[in-house]
């Protein structure tokens, strides 16, 4: 028996309850996880645990964590647990130790914010940051007498919820406690995943909210959808400053646009940038597909990307033109408006490439880095659609009036200033039927409606030779 885990086993009959035996982890490169239970036993509290060194370093925490800074929550440290206690929520039986109904009431990641975190924990005082779905930013354990430490929140970005005792439903399984005593089945939902509702990692709350009511798409379809396509999707995403559009209660309730940076998930980046008046604004950015995810469980399904990247925020990179068509004119004229510009591009040597708005028009995509500066860029990109005017004039406009575009078709440059995005390639659209913004090849201009791809044949499109493998090369 392992020393880390004597205690552990001398305090459980494992004939009388399902806990389970566990032993010490071998040391792992993943990341270090966390758990925090919500325990009503003889007397109710939360217990706190964090991966260090193979086991589950455990503390109980009478009241909860606590977001505000000035609360200094008591938590008395217990015995190590094995690291797959982080999966139980059931009911201890009466007469065992601990007795009393567990919910998994948060999970997640740590990180230590030193290289020492053991040796911090032996010297009674450790800094971390967390990365679940309640619990984030960065928070203290100090040590002060026997057993006991305090567990505080630090001052970051982070301040999300002011009293946790209204979160009163498992994380995991969506169960309240009297659900979970009364051990009432769940009907688990597993498409595609050996885990319910885990994607990359990260848990996936409300699994089965209906986003898209036609067809029928869950939270849960959305971010399958995007762990799927995002080997593809991610050269043109992470990185970028991004917006989003979220629909906590579904595309049928109200959805917003969200920019500016709010708070830390796994995989997720901050940046500061100036404003015209001066203020600096926080922005964020997706770093990998863990962020890419984390996003949609914050209920994020369209992405809006920059034209640069945050390594180089002043070198714009892609620049996007968006074909958008007067309501009346036909799909014909607006895929000869697509040819028209695709010609002005060749013309001035540019590699250009296509894809579906998902919506009424196209998007053409030219990458380069010839224009130094953005003011530099955007003005060549106006030129561009002032050209097609002047060439076309009863075909194109460039200005943005919808009066001006009657029977024309607006050509978009707009999209190509500081601060302006455009919509991401693989982006889902935040619109009934949940169409995507798909990359396609220009020989199938003709044979592919801007609104036609859904997420299921997305998918099955990934099969194919990527239309648009060259797009980096191009640069």
């Amino acid at each position: 028996m392992n020393d880390n885990l004597k205690k552990y086993h001398q305090k459980r009959d494992f004939n009388k309850t399902n806990e389970p035996k566990g032993k010490k982890s071998k040391k792992s490169n993943n990341k270090r996880r966390f758990v925090v239970q919500h325990h009503m036993a003889r007397k109710e509290h939360y217990d706190f645990r964090l991966e260090l060194s193979g086991t589950l370093k455990s503390w109980a925490v009478p009241k909860g964590p606590s977001y505000n800074t000035k609360d200094k929550r008591l938590a008395v440290q217990v015995e190590d647990h094995p690291i797959d206690y982080r999966n139980f929520e059931g009911t201890i039986p009466k007469g065992q130790y601990g007795g009393g109904t567990v919910m998994i009431w948060d999970e997640g990641y740590w990180e230590p914010l030193s290289n020492q975190p053991k040796k911090d924990l032996e010297n009674g005082s450790i800094k971390f940051e967390l990365y679940g779905t309640r619990l984030k930013g960065k928070w203290t354990l100090i040590h002060f007498k026997e057993d006991n430490w305090l567990l505080i929140k630090e001052k970051d970005f982070v301040n999300i919820y002011k009293d946790i005792n209204k979160l009163n439903t498992s994380i995991k399984t969506g169960r309240t406690m009297k659900e979970i005593e009364e051990d009432k089945k769940i009907i688990k939902k597993i498409k595609n995943s050996k885990k319910d509702n885990i994607v990359e990692g990260i848990t996936i709350s409300n699994p089965d909210k209906v986003i898209f009511n036609k067809p029928k798409i869950t939270k849960y379809d959305i971010a399958l959808y995007y762990q799927k396509v995002a080997k593809r999707m991610l050269p043109y995403i992470e990185n970028r400053i991004i917006s989003t559009i979220r629909c906590p209660e579904g595309i049928k309730e109200e959805c917003f646009f969200k920019k500016h940076f709010e708070s830390i998930n796994y995989g997720i980046g901050q940046i500061e940038i100036p404003s015209d008046k001066g203020r600096k604004e926080d922005y964020y950015y997706i770093k990998n597909q863990e962020g890419l995810i984390s996003e949609v469980q914050m209920n994020g399904y369209e992405f809006h990307i920059w034209g640069s990247k945050v390594t180089n925020i002043n070198q714009p990179d892609m620049m996007v033109f968006d074909l958008d068509p007067d309501e009346k004119l036909s799909l014909e004229k607006l895929r000869e408006g697509v040819k028209d510009l695709k010609s002005i591009l060749d013309e001035l040597n540019l590699k250009s490439y296509l894809k579906t708005s998902g919506g009424k028009g196209y998007h053409i995509v030219v990458p380069t880095t010839k224009l130094k500066t953005w003011n530099k860029f955007s003005d060549f990109a106006e030129n561009i659609a002032h050209v097609m005017e002047a060439k076309w004039p009863e075909k194109y406009t460039s200005n943005v009036r919808k009066e001006k575009r009657k029977g024309k078709i607006f050509i978009d440059w707009i999209r190509n200033t500081k601060s302006a995005t455009s919509v991401a390639p693989y982006s889902v659209r935040v619109r009934e039927g949940a169409r995507v913004s798909m990359p396609i090849k220009w020989s199938e201009l003709n044979k592919v409606k801007p609104d036609e791809i859904t997420m299921e044949e997305a998918i099955k499109r990934l099969k194919r030779k990527d239309p648009w493998e060259d797009f980096y090369k191009d640069i």
